[in-house]
């Protein structure tokens, strides 16, 4: 039985890869079915080709090829190498449908990949595609998952497809509004809105359900925003302690007070440019390396300015004002001169780049360790003033 079988199978991988050839939608549509079903290792090297329009077929020899992304060309139903494209070869041509057929086909073919992560992204792409062909792998593929988070995202894609699958029964489509309602971000309701069932049952529930997860959107907008401003409001509490306590202390209107930080971000630039060229291995602690040495090189250009301007100008605030505001353009220019005029990049270390999500919005690792050092400098300066 196996060995008429596999004959079977292959001829009807190969009479798949010849409707490429025809150069009609319909056929092409076949084809990516069958090819995606066929388990033929070249199934998603000839898919993948066809969404991005490196898949040629002649239409005399009905031979298909795969234009590799190295350049190299290969017949797509025998994998063999192929010198070049025969002359009257041309690009199999794609439309919308087909193009939301090849990522359901794509997704299909990794949803069984050992790898959670592609399992997962293998149903994302379903989700957004809602596919009725992959219903039956993305079924298979939940009942056999163990994994908790692509569990769920098999339960998403699932729950897409029936809801746009015509004879769905209302049972099944109030079941997946209910699971896309519990997914809750703007895809969700991106699938909701664009469903024309005229049910009214299914109606009203998706309309109730886009509604209550809008509400939701709104309120996880205004903590994203909240965040937003916390992370930018504790770069200028940074700067504000500094004027607090030059003005609160000193009686000095410090309008050179910008030039300061930006001194300190050019002395974390130029460390890391030592530790790029010299000491790449310790670039993940260039920061920690970088921060106290921003604060010494700060400080001690400040000792310099209180000691030959402004020691002189006390007890006048607005004429500190007009020194300082002159000695801003001074090391501002200096600055540019030695810099030059175009932005200068300080790189995040591994342990402040990423993100990761909570409930709906996102957090950046430099944003969180940002507000961390604010408050970090905050509780030392509240310490500083109210024990010494």
């Amino acid at each position: 039985m196996a060995a008429l079988t596999l004959p079977a199978l292959a001829g009807a991988f190969e009479d798949a890869v010849a409707k490429f050839a025809n150069d009609d939608f319909s056929d092409t549509e076949e084809a990516i079915g069958v090819v995606a079903a066929s388990g033929n290792p070249l199934a998603f090297s000839i898919i993948s080709a066809l969404g991005d329009d490196r898949l040629s077929a002649d239409p005399d020899t009905k031979k298909v090829f795969i234009t590799q992304t190295d350049g190299k060309i290969v017949d797509a139903a025998t994998g063999a190498a192929v010198e070049k494209l025969p002359d009257n070869a041309a690009a199999v041509r794609v439309n919308n449908r087909l193009r939301r057929s090849v990522e359901a086909a794509l997704g299909g073919l990794t949803l069984l990949s050992p790898d959670p992560a592609k399992r997962i992204a293998a149903a994302q792409s379903v989700f957004k595609t809602h596919e009725e062909s992959a219903l039956p792998v993305i079924e298979g593929a939940l009942a056999k998952e163990a994994n908790k988070a692509a569990k769920t995202a098999f339960a998403e894609a699932r729950a897409a497809i029936l809801l746009y699958k015509p004879d769905a029964s209302d049972a099944d489509k109030l079941d997946a509004i209910a699971t896309i309602k519990a997914r809750g971000d703007q895809e969700a309701v991106a699938l909701l809105t664009g469903l024309a069932d005229q049910r009214p049952l299914v109606a009203n529930a998706a309309a109730s359900a886009i509604s209550l997860i809008q509400s939701r959107l709104a309120v996880w907008s205004a903590v994203q925003n909240a965040w937003y401003g916390l992370s930018l409001g504790s770069v200028l509490l940074l700067a504000a302690i500094g004027l607090a306590i030059t003005f609160g202390v000193m009686g000095v209107i410090n309008m050179a007070h910008g030039e300061m930080v930006m001194l300190g971000a050019y002395t974390t630039f130029v460390v890391q440019e030592i530790i790029r060229t010299s000491y790449p291995g310790l670039f993940d602690y260039s920061l920690l390396i970088a921060v106290p040495l921003a604060f010494l090189v700060a400080g001690a250009i400040g000792v310099v300015i209180e000691r030959t301007i402004i020691r002189f100008l006390y007890g006048r605030p607005l004429e500190t004002l007009l020194a300082t505001w002159g000695l801003s353009l001074v090391l501002q220019q200096a600055v540019r001169t030695a810099f030059g005029p175009t932005n200068r990049e300080v790189g995040n270390p591994s342990w402040m780049s990423g993100a990761f999500e909570l409930g709906q919005i996102t957090i950046t690792y430099n944003r969180l360790w940002i507000l961390c050092f604010t408050l970090g400098v905050f509780a030392i300066l509240l310490a500083m003033l109210r024990y010494t």
